[in-house]
């Protein structure tokens, strides 16, 4: 059972990075005909006069409709005032009405959602060069919370899927890097420890798809990328628990490749998106490192 505290804890950070009032972007773009089929661009502030790294935050809320890129634009703003041209990626996520049996809405959908990233991040240079001239195409880092922390780190292993996935790209993809934060980073493990009321196998079409397509959207299957990554998870994360991300980072030293974690003391799931927050100022700090 979940300590009452640690519930009391999580509630309460969650409040706090939903407190804020979302943030208009400046320029809107489409990548498909779907409403949600769209980017919104955020022009670095207070920027010096050379183009800026942009970096592409793809949001969380378990791939379940009820949660868009609303949720985040505070995030995305807070990535503006640090220097950054910023794009806030939305994808097709579940429906909005529950599954039979389901509690809630289902997670996600089977292939839109990944089709939507992979169009996004594909159609992603040009939409930028066209919205947002201040952004510098050339360097690029992929961002994303919880299960779009998943996403930004699918989207940078899409050269190493299986030859037959319609999303595989024939080379590595030009960025900078990954930096995830508490993502549903290794399947197996998080449906082991029911994440998100078992989002992982309803994204992939249920517990009958699970086993046969985890090797085209399982992070920890695709790897090594041979693209930096970082990793930032709270140590007391109740909805995400470390030991998803843990696992991801054990199976890539298995592959021979090194993916920094941060495990931060004190803190649960939402600072890490909540600019209010002193751990949103280290994840920061991770995209510095790997875009400047």
């Amino acid at each position: 059972m979940t300590d009452p505290a640690a519930v009391e804890r999580d509630a309460a950070e969650a409040a706090s990075a939903f407190s804020h009032p979302a943030v208009a972007p400046d320029a809107t773009a489409a990548y498909g005909e779907h409403p949600d089929q769209v980017v919104d661009f955020y022009a670095p502030r207070g920027a010096g006069a050379g183009p800026a790294p942009l970096v592409a935050v793809l949001h969380g809320g378990a791939w379940r409709a009820p949660y868009d890129r609303q949720h985040v634009t505070p995030f995305a703003d807070f990535l503006a005032r640090q220097g950054f041209a910023v794009a806030n990626v939305e994808y097709r996520r579940g429906r909005s009405l529950p599954h039979q049996g389901s509690e809630g809405p289902v997670a996600g959908r089977w292939p839109e959602t990944f089709d939507d990233v992979a169009a996004a991040l594909d159609a992603l240079p040009g939409l930028a060069a066209a919205a947002l001239p201040q952004a510098d195409i050339r360097r690029v880092v992929l961002t994303g919370h919880s299960a779009g922390g998943h996403l930004a780190l699918w989207g940078a292993a899409r050269h190493v899927l299986p030859y037959d996935s319609p999303w595989r790209l024939p080379s590595p993809p030009m960025l900078r890097g990954v930096v995830a934060l508490a993502p549903i980073a290794d399947f197996a493990v998080a449906e082991e420890l029911g994440v998100c009321g078992g989002a992982s196998a309803q994204l992939l079409g249920g517990p009958e798809q699970f086993a046969a397509r985890l090797p085209c959207a399982d992070p920890a299957a695709l790897l090594p990328t041979g693209i930096a990554t970082a990793v930032v998870q709270g140590r007391e994360d109740i909805v995400v628990p470390p030991a998803v991300a843990e696992s991801y980072v054990a199976a890539a030293a298995k592959a021979g490749e090194t993916v920094g974690l941060t495990l931060l003391d004190g803190v649960g799931h939402f600072p890490l998106i909540d600019p209010a927050a002193d751990a949103c100022a280290v994840v920061a700090e991770e995209i510095s490192q790997l875009a400047w």
